[in-house]
């Protein structure tokens, strides 16, 4: 896949990992969301999880450049556990993410430098073993063929396309969205399936 047609990374599911420093035991969740919502009921699921937690730390990362986001640090001194997360989730090019790392406190004492450090070890130990997956950009097109070519047509977007819609009327129209980066190769094909019978017509990116 080309590089350049990936917008983000996010998660194909939920990831959780440990690391334990002086005594202290971080527990960190990495968990794919879609929205403020999603984080809000995720925060609160685990919260239920691990009642008896000291803190209850997070960052999050959602949309295109991960334009929105936030940080937590729950009671921790500032800037030492929200942060921390936050640039581990940007190191791996993820947005669509939130991680929560929960802390049971332990007899010794950490200072910022030490509590920042283990806040990004336990981002980078869970974000490193769970599984990434490309969020691409797609071209929504309109493609226009003849009743005597709609069943090429269909075999072709059934391998280009990732979903599409048929209209029947004197000609036959579809909609369908394309890998950005597969639009020559699915132009080419549909022009010589058809005998360069069928176009289209790009719509828009998403």
């Amino acid at each position: 896949m080309n590089d350049s047609t990936i917008l983000y990374y996010t998660l194909s599911g939920e990831s959780r990992s440990e690391h334990v420093i002086k005594g202290s035991r971080f527990v960190a969740t990495a968990i794919p969301v879609a929205s403020k919502e999603d984080v809000l009921v995720h925060i609160e699921r685990i919260r239920r999880n691990y009642p008896t937690a000291a803190h209850y730390c997070y960052a999050y990362r959602i949309g295109i450049g991960g334009m929105e986001y936030r940080t937590w640090d729950d009671g921790e001194p500032a800037g030492s556990a929200g942060k921390p997360i936050l640039f581990v989730i940007q190191k791996y090019r993820l947005s669509d993410v939130l991680v929560v790392v929960v802390r049971y406190v332990g007899n010794a004492k950490l200072g910022l430098g030490m509590l920042a450090r283990a806040y990004a070890s336990v981002t980078e130990k869970v974000l490193a073993t769970a599984e990434r997956v490309p969020v691409v950009r797609y071209v929504s097109v309109r493609i226009f063929c003849a009743y005597e070519d709609v069943d090429a047509v269909i075999g072709i977007l059934h391998h280009y396309a990732l979903d599409f819609e048929a209209e029947y009327r004197d000609a036959v129209e579809f909609t369908a969205r394309i890998r950005e980066s597969a639009l020559e190769e699915f132009s080419a094909e549909l022009s010589t399936a058809t005998g360069t019978r069928a176009g289209f017509i790009v719509l828009e990116q998403s």
